[in-house]
């Protein structure tokens, strides 16, 4: 080990070591940023309404950010890597909005330009939080033109083709059934059967042994368990509530921590909230991909220590951007 007491050589040209950046540093912040999204350094110095020179500088610590700069780098880091807390107000007031954003399944199944953006914003970005490497136009193409591409592996391929049936599947599912729709243990499985056919060999079945998630720290059910588990959250899921924001995040935080699958819980349990939203009435949340660190975190939050908030607030900013890719469709 390196003596810190030592002095320092005298040898030439021998550069001191660079000190490691605080973890709040600009430089850091804007790395982080780069790395969950996978967004370019152009990309980027847009949304931050700089140019690219500016943001490489900022990078590499060659020139540090303005006050109303850093201003926007926090913002922009906290949306995507996860705020530390969240103000009560503001819970309230995104909240507010979002249970003010209001769609129906009929809205969206009677358009067919806007049935085919939603299918194709939410299966790639749920799709693309597991890791999937497709892109929207991919995604169009598979699922609505009937493409095979030679560029994407076949099981993307799949899972996209899989999770339009899927999700087409829990649409006719509520707008048959209307009022009397509610959810059940046959169709979560159902659900999971179309989401994982000729991926999983046992789709459709709740998972046989006792699984935990890699890097999380969230202690999952006993896989002998899960029947009754599902049955219970069912139970809760088809009762009133006056908090809807609140009963979509505790649902989908206590279905993921159930885990009732071997695999595709998190796409299973976002295409419930999905549905879940449209059946109180709310725009439905499209969780996207570059915020998967922040959804992670507040799922986490949610799970281990009973802390829900965060999650309310980030569901309620995924309802307020679907409403928005909404209302570009239709104005």
């Amino acid at each position: 080990m390196e003596n810190p007491n030592k002095p320092e050589s005298n040898t030439p040209n021998k550069q001191p070591k660079k000190l490691p950046s605080e973890p709040n540093a600009p430089s850091v912040q804007l790395q982080k940023i780069l790395s969950a999204t996978g967004w370019s350094q152009e990309f980027l110095a847009g949304k931050l309404g700089v140019s690219f020179v500016t943001l490489n500088n900022w990078i590499n610590e060659k020139v540090l950010p303005r006050e109303k700069a850093k201003a926007s780098i926090d913002l922009l880091s906290a949306e995507i890597l996860g705020a530390d807390s969240v103000s009560p107000a503001e819970l309230s007031s995104l909240k507010s909005l979002a249970e003010k954003s209001k769609s129906s399944v009929k809205k969206i199944v009677s358009n067919k330009p806007l049935l085919k953006k939603l299918t194709t914003s939410l299966t790639y970005h749920t799709n693309g939080t597991e890791g999937s490497t497709m892109s929207e136009q991919d995604v169009s193409a598979v699922v609505f033109d009937n493409k095979i591409l030679k560029n994407r592996t076949a099981t993307e391929q799949r899972e996209a083709i899989n999770h339009q049936t899927a999700l087409y599947f829990l649409l006719d599912e509520l707008s048959e059934q209307g009022g009397n729709f509610a959810f059940s243990s046959s169709l979560v499985q159902a659900t999971h059967l179309r989401l994982m056919s000729g991926i999983l060999s046992d789709a459709g079945v709740f998972r046989s042994h006792n699984v935990r998630i890699r890097g999380a720290f969230v202690p999952l059910a006993n896989f002998l368990k899960v029947p009754a588990l599902v049955d219970s959250w069912c139970a809760s899921a088809n009762e009133e509530t006056s908090d809807k924001l609140h009963t979509l995040a505790r649902l989908h935080a206590d279905f993921e921590k159930i885990h009732p699958f071997s695999d595709g819980n998190g796409r299973t349990g976002r295409l419930l909230l999905f549905i879940m939203a449209l059946r109180f009435g709310l725009t439905p949340p499209i969780i996207r991909k570059e915020r998967k660190i922040a959804y992670y975190k507040y799922l986490e939050l949610a799970q281990t220590r009973d802390l829900t908030d965060p999650l309310e607030k980030f569901l309620a900013e995924e309802i307020l951007a679907t409403a928005s890719l909404i209302d570009s469709l239709i104005s």
